[in-house]
């Protein structure tokens, strides 16, 4: 290839990436002004290597008008440099005036121009291979030396901004400073001419890297997503130095192999048609992708926005439950079958399940997945399914960490609340407990019926007040092992049965690790809630059962409770209970997370009614 043919492209080359990179930072950087003063940059780039190429051509007043702006450049470039530092612990006043008139110094740009266009500031020469070249003449200088200068002005800026800033600003000055070293080297062969060194301008034709390592090194730390397109960028470069390399190879040993017909064909031929051959490559690189995975996993097409949609509907869930059934939902419409979904939020067995289900369950190390059932699946389908699974523990541990922080925030105000109340309670409790007194020291003269009636109502205040002092008050424990039969029995005579069967199915050595009292009280409060449910109906049934890993089970066969009231069922003042207060659960509830443990209510185990309490373990 010619040699002035090869400056022409290079020229040509810059230009259009050049012009490519600027309108990009247009379209990418609409609200930053600063951006926009290096798209101008990368534009002016572009005019003035269009100038040489008009040059080359022999229109020479339009080329040596381009080549003479070539002071717009660094204008442009200070102008960036400007905005870039006076941002953050780089701001200061004076650079905020010299913003406000970045107009005058795009005038200074332009009137250089003028008296270079005026006083024969270049002139056309022939040299080499070259027919027509620009070199540098009378005022011509003054136009270099004022490049030059507005130049090093924006690169002291920068330096200055590079010991001011820190983090990825800081890279950033680093990053243009290398970029500029690099330009300087290019640009100062075209110089070499005009000093009378008739000397080919060969790292010119390396000048395309130049305005996009510039641009490249500036946005690098301040968008993120153009990383994506240097990682392509790059493969692509070095994919062609390795295919110039390997025909370079073929072209010097084909003679020697008897392939004649190939050493004679050119070099640069060759290096074009293989050029030709890699760009088709890698625009059909994505399209022959998915035609793969279509072959592949046929159905089931995986993209940025469908995960993106899973992760947004998988954020709405508040709790497990919602977020099990938005999880099946998802799958349902992704897979067009039935997959279920289990959530183990708590360390238990995952017992199988029929059909394909997802598991997610809780380890001390962290959330896991597993797929279960999706043997006879199809690959698509079992690609998709692992990929949901990895969103979902995610999503998991999220929500984990999430409920956890609300948790703590209600025992907060829970507990912000039992004080105040409690102060209440004790006051209250003062003042109630002394007229009280009172009432039943002047019961003692009337008739026995109407002694036992108010008595009867004294003992139902006085249990009111005890349990608001209870559940107001600071619930101590002091755990040990209880023996559960014994408690039991001497629990017995304290409640008036009235005919219902109390069915006690506990081991005689059956015990439980906890604080006898509070435990006492426990079963005080839910022995009496269901003796008031189930007392007056026939056959009523009471039952107390042992389960495993400390679960103690209290069965009635009382009416079942109201679907609506299962929400609320363990807060004060509820209560479908004639005469109750509805303290008691609110109650129990307490006294068992002072334990560590919890009481549920159930309603599968055969009996209407049942609560559930669990005790942690006798540590070892």
């Amino acid at each position: 290839m010619a040699l002035d043919l090869a400056f022409e492209l290079m020229m040509l080359l810059t230009a259009g990436c050049a012009l490519l990179v600027s309108a990009w930072l247009f379209w990418r950087a609409r609200r930053r002004r600063s951006m926009k003063s290096l798209a101008g940059f990368g534009i002016m780039m572009a005019l003035w290597c269009c100038g040489h190429v008009s040059v080359f051509y022999g229109w020479e007043r339009l080329g040596t008008m381009l080549i003479l702006a070539n002071p717009l450049m660094p204008t442009f470039f200070l102008d960036f440099a400007i905005g870039f530092v006076n941002q953050g612990p780089g701001r200061r006043p004076w650079l905020d005036r010299l913003a406000r008139q970045r107009l005058f110094l795009y005038l200074a740009a332009l009137l250089v121009l003028g008296i270079s266009l005026m006083g024969d500031g270049g002139q056309i020469i022939s040299f080499g291979p070259f027919s027509h070249y620009f070199v540098f003449s009378g005022s011509g200088w003054f136009n270099i030396a004022y490049t030059i200068v507005i130049g090093v002005l924006a690169h002291a800026l920068l330096l200055w901004g590079w010991h001011i800033h820190s983090g990825n600003r800081r890279r950033s000055i680093a990053a243009m400073f290398a970029a500029g070293a690099w330009g300087l080297l290019l640009a100062s062969s075209f110089i070499f001419p005009s000093l009378g060194l008739y000397w080919y301008p060969w790292p010119m034709l390396l000048l395309p890297s130049y305005v996009v390592l510039l641009v490249y090194g500036v946005v690098r730390y301040q968008m993120l997503e153009v990383n994506a397109w240097a990682n392509r960028a790059l493969l692509w470069i070095l994919m062609t130095l390795l295919v110039l390399g390997l025909i370079a190879l073929l072209s010097s040993v084909a003679g020697q192999f008897g392939m004649q017909a190939l050493a004679n064909v050119p070099n640069w031929q060759l290096w074009l048609y293989s050029m030709l051959l890699l760009t088709l490559a890698l625009a059909l690189y994505q399209p022959v992708c998915r035609l793969v995975a279509r072959l592949i996993y046929p159905g089931s097409q995986l993209n940025e926005q469908r995960l993106d949609g899973w992760l947004h509907h998988l954020a709405e869930a508040r709790d497990w439950p919602e977020l099990g059934a938005i999880a099946e939902q998802l799958l349902s419409d992704q897979m067009g079958q039935s997959i279920r979904v289990r959530l183990l939020p708590v360390l238990q067995v995952a017992y199988p399940v029929p059909g394909p289900c997802i598991i997610c369950h809780y380890q001390p190390s962290g959330w896991q997945s597993h797929l279960q059932g999706f043997d006879d699946v199809t690959p698509s389908v079992r690609l998709a399914a692992e990929v949901f699974a990895s969103l979902l523990t995610t999503r998991c541990s999220l929500l984990e960490r999430s409920l956890q922080l609300a948790e703590a925030e209600r025992k907060r105000l829970s507990e912000q609340h039992l004080v105040e109340l409690g102060g209440l309670s004790a006051a209250m409790a003062h003042e109630l407990r002394n007229p009280l007194n009172i009432i039943s020291m002047a019961s003692a003269g009337l008739t026995a019926e109407r002694k036992d009636m108010i008595q009867s109502q004294l003992k139902r205040a006085d249990r009111l007040i005890s349990d608001m002092l209870t559940y107001s008050g600071n619930i101590s424990i002091q755990c040990q092992p209880v023996p559960l039969p014994s408690l039991l029995n001497s629990l017995r005579p304290q409640f008036d049965w009235q005919g219902v069967q109390f069915d006690c199915q506990l081991d005689d050595t059956a015990t439980l690790y906890a604080d006898t009292y509070r435990l006492q009280q426990v079963l005080i409060n839910l022995l009496d809630n269901a003796l008031s449910f189930v007392r007056n109906q026939p056959e009523g049934k009471i039952c107390i059962e042992a389960g495993a890993n400390g679960t103690l089970r209290v069965h009635n066969n009382g009416p079942a409770i109201p679907p609506d009231m299962l929400a609320h069922l363990f807060r004060p003042f509820v209560s479908k209970r004639s005469g109750g207060c509805g303290l008691g659960l609110s109650i129990v509830r307490r006294i068992m997370d002072a334990h560590g443990g919890h009481i549920t209510h159930r309603n599968d185990l055969g009996w209407p009614v049942t609560f559930e309490l669990y005790f942690p373990e006798e540590p070892s």
